[in-house]
């Protein structure tokens, strides 16, 4: 599902190079659930978003499912996105005018679905948030807003689900919550789940751990 070869990431700052990753080869299988942990600066999400063709590597090539991205442009971009992959962020990135049903209808609506507001219904059901669809962001929890965020991301069925720290702002106990729903959300459909987080407990629940330190893979990278 994703091949990444010799990624390198470098950023000016204060005017002199700052790399981020360096050299970083990572094979992800179809299906697998795969979590990147490290501590903060490491490098986590600055890979997880070029996987997800949000930035573009310094050097190297990213190829998911198939299509070697860090050669298309903005348009082919932003087609691949929607076409293969959901994303998770940590701070969940909600529209705050939109109620929760509103907010996982909008992916549907942008291609076209039909019946896209009653889906996206059926979608807060599947993560335990039938009752909440008419609530607006800031009257539900954390744990509330994050589990609205997993259903809008799964709400095209994509082949990859990538998800950045979607605990980190949460306390542990709804942390484990929201990540064994993500699990059983990614498992019940077939599909690939790359995860960050900082915490290694959290990660144990993956197929597969992978380390970062310093923008490099310590373990795992095959």
């Amino acid at each position: 599902m994703i091949r990444i070869r010799d990624v390198v990431m470098r950023l000016s700052s204060g005017g002199r190079p700052l790399t981020i990753l360096d050299g970083v080869t990572l094979d992800v299988a179809a299906g697998e659930v795969c979590a990147i942990t490290g501590p903060s600066g490491s490098g986590k999400s600055t890979l997880l978003g070029l996987i997800a063709g949000l930035d573009r590597p310094s050097a190297g090539s990213i190829a998911v499912a198939g299509v070697e991205i860090t050669g298309l442009d903005e348009d082919a971009l932003a087609r691949f996105r929607r076409e293969t992959l959901g994303y998770v962020f940590q701070s969940y990135h909600l529209i705050p005018t939109l109620t929760a049903a509103e907010n996982v209808a909008v992916p549907l609506e942008i291609v076209g679905a039909p019946d896209a507001l009653s889906r996206a219904r059926g979608l807060l059901g599947d993560v335990g948030l039938g009752e909440r669809g008419h609530h607006y962001p800031v009257q539900l929890s954390g744990g509330e807003q994050q589990r609205v965020a997993l259903a809008r991301a799964v709400a095209l069925d994509p082949g990859l689900l990538l998800a950045d720290e979607p605990t980190g702002n949460l306390d542990s106990a709804t942390g484990v919550q929201i990540i064994q729903l993500l699990l059983a959300l990614n498992r019940r459909r077939g599909s690939t789940l790359v995860l960050v987080t900082h915490d290694e407990a959290l990660a144990s629940h993956a197929d597969r751990v992978v380390k970062l330190h310093d923008g490099r893979i310590l373990n795992g990278a095959a």
